[in-house]
Parts: C-alpha cells; structure tokens; sequence
C-alpha cells in the first residue's frame, strides 16, 4: 500500500514476503496460541489478516516440532543479543 492516490486491491491480490524459517515457526507457534478475541483490534479485517497468516504459515512450514520451536526462540533472541 504505496499510499499512491487511486490505489486498488482486489482480496485475491498477494504480496510475497521472505521471513527467516525460525520468524516464520516463532510467529506460526504464537498465532496458534493467542486467543484473537482477546487481541485489541482497530477493525476485524485486522483479525482476518492474521488468520489468514496463520494459513499461509502453515501451508510454508509444515510439520514443525517443539524442537524446532525452541530453536526458533533461540536463534532470534541470540539476534537480538539476549
């Protein structure tokens, strides 16, 4: 969203991101386990986007395991220097 005057987007439209596997599992592991009703939202399209995430992480990332999760964890805190 380019904030380009007359901008139009179509639900089917898609945009590409690259994530690092272990963002991908960190954040796949969290939209599993947080309740979205108890999220604050501005809107419910904000929901939606995050269901439909959810899908598309899960369709990426497939058969994961808790080891993998705990790498996951492991590898982005040691990112950020903790």
């Amino acid at each position: 969203m380019s904030g380009t005057p007359g901008l139009r987007m179509a639900a089917s439209d898609m945009t590409a991101l690259s994530l690092w596997t272990a963002d991908a599992v960190v954040l796949f592991d969290w939209l599993l386990s947080v309740d979205l009703d108890q999220l604050p939202v501005r809107h419910l399209a904000q929901k939606q986007a995050l269901m439909d995430l959810l899908q598309q992480l899960d369709r990426s990332i497939p058969g994961y395991t808790s080891e993998d999760i705990e790498q996951a964890h492991l590898l982005l805190t040691q990112e950020m220097g903790l």
